[in-house]
This record gives structure tokens, C-alpha cells and sequence, in this order.
């Protein structure tokens, strides 16, 4: 029995596989684009630590992908089996994983938060459970766990600041501005690499309409980005985000193609469809079309991936990205077919994901379409009934501005003021910042409220 970089007791056959796995375990934290590297590297020291092998697991996981999930399964079985001898908290993340591969996210995050009540400083549980509640549009059980673990951390306790990323983002979603930022910062104080404190300060600007900020406070720690994963090409796109603000499309159609949607990054390469990927890209161009911004043939290849992707509904909030770049194409025929897709997966007994697809992502992307048809009455009235409980799907505040600037684009163009008006009014009161004063608002606003 080895411990591991927070003192946690860790099966494991050597104190060079303990430390190897503290390296992956870092990497992830730290969205290093090596992580990968790290952890097949531990794996060779030590096949058999639990905790390895659960890794492994919850990075397949990680990629919101269906193919994937198999793998999921399986490593969780194996973890099983080597966690039998091993300590309670291996097991409970056995339980947690494996719950996680079968789409019972209840389960799993009931797992990670019984971990953490026993183990205030298993940074894998906390990020884990962060990461669910978020998809899952829960916020409140995110900040809920961080304020749960922080008055059992010290300053100077490894891996101190990731907590306080954590503190800083669910606060962020919470609406808890001052605190948030607060947090992010210290975090980056501590280590300027955490991109995940990084990240959630950005949001805070962004939800603040603090523009010039937010520009300079991403270029300023960029120097610090080198090695990272796809999370670099999300904070590219916040950066974006205050360029299309501004008005300033040519420096957002930039970074589009040098930054968070270059074909020829290695990172992109590694894995071209990858979830966040997707988002990024499709939410940006989608925008940009509202605007009247043609950007083009870039819409080609993402509509070629959501195509090939028809039918894994692994992740909800993708699925109206996927529907968006299949109708900004004009390819109806795959559109019917996704739609289809959505249906069955939607009718499934076996998936947990199941309902929340069927009343959210499904009537969103029906919306997309009859948008894109020129039906705009119609994608009004089916979008409607799921305003309300989108974030569901989950996503930031940021993110699911996408969707509300979908129904209201089509309010609007279907001469329906009264729902103009509301999506108007829902946005002034969970956005700090005025409509009048938002890019994607700002011509609906000064029509309608003044």
C-alpha cells in the first residue's frame, strides 16, 4: 500500500507507480495534452493498481463519446476485480465509474459525494463529480461539494489551487461573481498553468460585459498554455467571445482558424470530433450566421463529423450543435435521420439520459431545423415548452446563450413579439448584463423593450 501526492491510501505495487500515478493524475487536473502519455506509462509500472486502471476508465468517459464507452465498462469491471483487496475508497470509485459507463449519473454522483465526505482531499472524486453536475446543468451540487471539501484544505497542501478552480467556476455558474473571481485568481496566483482557474475567470468577464478584461486577461496567461488539451481551444473561444462583442468578426473568424478550430493543431488532430471541439466551433459560426457573418466553407467539415456521429447521444448538449451544422449545410436528409435517432434514444427504458433527451435536446433540434427550413412560427412553438429546463443539457450560461439566441432569432423573424419579448426579459434576469448591451440582443431589444 503506497499513498499518493495528498496522502490517500493507494494500492499500488511500487512507490514509482504511486508517483506515476499522482503524474496522470496532474495531467488531467491540468488539461496536458500528455495525459494520455502519462497514464499508459503508469499502466506499464503497474497494470494492477486500481486506480490506474480507473483512470483509464474515466478518461474513456471523459471523450462524451459512445464508442467509447465500452472500454468504460470494462476497465471498471477489471478495476473491480483488483479493488477487491483494496481500500474502501478504490471501490467506491469501482461503484462510481461503473454507474457512470451505464448512464446512471444519480448513482455516480451519489458515489463521488460519499467519497468525499470521507476523503475531503481525493482530488479524482471532486473533479469527477464537478464535471457530471455540470453536464447534468447542476450547479448548485457543484458548489455544493467544493464548499463541502474546502474547510478541510490548507494552503499548503498539494494541488491546493485545483480545489479552488473548482470553487471558482461552480460559483461562477451560481451567480456568485466576487467570490468566483476572487478564487480563480488565487488559484492562478498559485500555479499560472491552471487552466481551469483560468478559464472560470474568464466567464466571469464575460457574464460581467468586461470585454477589454477578458481579452487581456486570457492573452496575458496564455504563455502558460503550451502542453495543454482542448481546453486551450475553449479559452480561445472566450477570447473569441469578447472580439464578437465588440463587433470585431475578422479577429473572431482569426482565431476560429489559427486557435480553437485549426485542422492542423495536433490536438485537434488527436481527436477532431471531440465534444468541446464541436461546441466551440459550431456555437461560434452559429452565432456569427445570426449576425449575418457568412463564414463560409468552414461549415463543411463539421457538418461531415456530426453526420458520422448520428445517433450517439451520449451527450445532450451537443446534439442541437451536431443538428446546427446539418442544417446550416442543407443537408435535411441526415437532419430527419438525427432526428429520428433522437426519438428512439429518447422512447429507451436502458438509458438514464433518456428523458432528459427527449424533453430538451430533442425539441431544440427540431427547432434548428424549422429555423433553417424558414418555419419560423414552428421552431418557436416547439422550442418553447423546454426553455425552462435546457440546462438540463448541460453547458455555462455562456455556452446555452447559443440556444436562446436560436428561439429569439426565430421569435423575431416570425413576427412573434410576445416571445421575443419574454426571451428578452428571461435574459435580463439571469444575465447581468443588459440586452441593449449584448451583441446577440442588442437589435431585438432596442425594437421591442424601448
Amino acid at each position: 500500500m503506497q499513498k499518493d501526492a495528498q496522502g490517500l491510501p493507494l494500492t499500488a505495487a511500487s512507490a514509482e507507480a504511486a508517483a506515476a500515478y499522482d503524474h496522470s493524475l496532474n495531467g488531467f487536473l491540468l488539461y496536458r495534452a500528455d495525459t494520455s502519455q502519462r497514464l499508459k506509462a503508469a499502466l506499464q509500472l503497474d497494470p494492477e493498481s486500481p486506480m490506474l486502471v480507473l483512470l483509464k476508465g474515466s478518461f474513456a468517459m471523459l471523450a462524451s463519446n459512445a464508442a467509447f464507452v465500452p472500454a468504460a465498462r470494462e476497465a471498471a469491471a477489471l478495476a473491480g476485480t483488483l479493488a477487491a483487496l483494496g481500500t474502501a475508497r478504490e471501490q467506491a470509485h469501482v461503484a462510481a465509474l461503473a454507474a457512470w459507463a451505464e448512464d446512471d449519473m444519480p448513482r455516480a454522483l451519489a458515489a463521488w459525494t460519499g467519497i468525499l465526505a470521507d476523503n475531503p482531499h481525493d482530488l479524482l472524486a471532486l473533479r469527477l463529480h464537478h464535471y457530471n453536475a455540470f453536464w447534468r446543468g447542476r450547479p448548485d451540487m457543484m458548489l455544493a461539494a467544493v464548499q463541502g471539501v474546502l474547510p478541510r484544505w490548507g494552503a499548503d497542501q498539494p494541488g491546493y489551487h485545483n480545489v479552488l478552480a473548482c470553487q471558482a467556476f461552480a460559483n461562477e455558474e451560481c451567480g456568485n461573481y466576487l467570490v468566483a473571481e476572487a478564487a480563480g485568481r488565487a488559484a492562478v496566483g498559485i500555479n499560472p498553468a491552471d487552466l481551469w482557474a483560468t478559464h472560470a475567470v474568464a466567464h466571469v468577464m464575460e457574464m460581467q460585459g468586461r470585454r477589454g478584461e477578458g481579452i487581456a486577461w486570457t492573452s496575458g496567461l496564455e504563455q502558460h498554455w503550451e502542453g495543454g488539451n482542448n481546453l486551450t481551444h475553449h479559452l480561445w473561444w472566450h477570447r473569441a467571445l469578447f472580439h464578437l462583442e465588440r463587433g470585431e468578426t475578422e479577429q473572431v473568424l482569426a482565431l476560429y482558424d489559427s486557435r480553437f478550430r485549426n485542422l492542423e493543431s495536433p490536438v485537434t488532430q488527436v481527436m477532431p470530433d471531440l465534444a468541446i471541439d464541436m461546441q466551440n466551433a459550431i456555437s461560434m459560426l452559429f452565432r456569427l450566421k445570426l449576425q449575418g457573418v457568412d463564414a463560409g466553407a468552414r461549415w463543411v467539415e463539421l457538418a461531415d463529423k456530426a453526420e458520422a456521429r448520428i445517433g450517439d447521444c451520449q451527450q445532450g448538449f451537443t446534439l442541437p450543435h451536431w443538428m446546427m451544422a446539418l442544417a446550416s449545410t442543407g443537408r435535411f436528409e441526415a437532419a430527419e435521420r438525427m432526428l429520428a435517432a433522437l426519438r428512439e434514444h429518447s422512447r429507451s427504458n436502458s438509458a438514464g439520459s433518456a428523458a432528459t433527451i427527449g424533453l430538451y435536446a430533442l425539441p431544440i433540434c427540431e427547432a434548428v431545423l424549422r429555423h433553417a427550413r424558414g418555419d419560423f412560427a414552428s421552431a418557436v412553438a416547439v422550442m418553447r415548452p423546454a426553455l425552462g429546463g435546457m440546462h438540463a443539457l448541460g453547458g455555462s450560461h455562456a455556452q446555452q446563450d447559443v440556444l436562446e439566441q436560436l428561439f429569439l432569432d426565430a421569435a423575431m423573424q416570425g413576427g412573434l413579439t410576445e416571445d421575443a419579448r419574454m426571451l428578452l426579459e428571461r435574459v435580463a434576469g439571469r444575465h447581468p448584463v443588459p440586452p441593449e448591451r449584448r451583441a446577440g440582443y442588442r437589435r431585438a431589444a432596442q425594437s421591442i423593450l424601448h
